[in-house]
């Protein structure tokens, strides 16, 4: 019986099962004390590998697809946003979407849980065994930027559409230059029809001229983003300020825009100006 163990115990070194080789030895006190057939005891090894393996698959998978920390449907409180129909979200979950090829877009104000829903999407993808990648807007098109310079554009579109899922969260929080607008274009171009893409943002289809700089490449990139497209519109309050609230001005909480204001234009000398009093600051 030893030398059979033995050759067990080799075979599992050989084969890389090392969750099997240590459950090993208490699987086969469990044959002798009669708790389990020599049939469940394979079961339970093979199990606990398997469950070692996919925890690991998944561990490196989500660092990989940079989804970290992680967020999950299940953390999510609905009963914060009651704009949102629950049963929907629960649908993409089921991850149809991806198999389609099609893009959804959660928009809303800050705070209202948009990351969390795409990251919580991307999770559920890659412990469905698919590839996913997330970068906000301004990462994504900074490293396209950079790979343009270096003579390497084409290996990094290559690289942002060979996973199966692309979320792109923060459309609308920084300004684009013509330059990042076009090869943005060029991206969502490369994955139309044939990757799915998340994407948030906390500003209205009407403003993405403005998001990009220039109304025709918006409209170019709202052709394909909205062909094959689910639209989930957030409204409500920041879940991040829910126990600040009485710190917001009331006219601020009562009329939360969807986008934060514009960066002052600084364009030559400014004018002098009379001195004015912020009632707020």
């Amino acid at each position: 019986m030893t030398s059979v163990l033995d050759n067990i115990r080799a075979s599992l070194v050989g084969l890389k099962m090392p969750r099997a080789l240590e459950a090993l030895d208490h699987t086969m006190q469990r044959i002798e004390q009669g708790e389990i057939t020599a049939i469940e005891a394979i079961d339970a090894l093979l199990s606990e590998e398997f469950t070692n393996r996919e925890t690991r698959r998944v561990t490196m998978a989500l660092m990989t697809a940079k989804l970290l920390p992680v967020k999950t449907i299940e953390s999510f409180d609905f009963s914060f946003q009651p704009s949102l129909d629950k049963s929907r979200i629960m649908a993409l979950a089921q991850l149809d979407f991806v198999r389609r090829a099609e893009t959804v877009h959660f928009l809303g104000p800050p705070g209202t849980g948009k990351s969390h829903l795409a990251t919580a999407l991307g999770v559920a993808c890659v412990k469905a065994g698919k590839s996913v990648y997330r970068a906000t807007l301004a990462e994504l098109i900074e490293a396209l930027l950079k790979a343009e310079r270096e003579g390497r554009l084409v290996e990094k579109l290559r690289f942002y559409t060979r996973a199966a899922l692309l979320i792109v969260d923060e459309i609308g929080y920084l300004p684009i230059s013509n330059g990042g607008a076009n090869l943005f274009f060029q991206l969502v171009n490369a994955r139309y029809e044939k990757g799915a893409m998340i994407l948030t943002s906390n500003r209205g289809f009407a403003e993405w001229g403005e998001v990009f700089g220039d109304p025709v490449v918006a409209t170019a990139l709202l052709d394909r983003l909205l062909h094959h497209a689910v639209v989930v519109q957030i409204e409500g309050a920041s879940y991040r300020l829910r126990h600040h609230t009485d710190l917001i001005p009331e006219h601020i909480r009562a009329n939360a825009p969807i986008s934060p204001p514009p960066p002052p234009k600084r364009r030559g000398r400014p004018a002098k100006k009379e001195a004015t009093i912020n009632p707020y600051g």
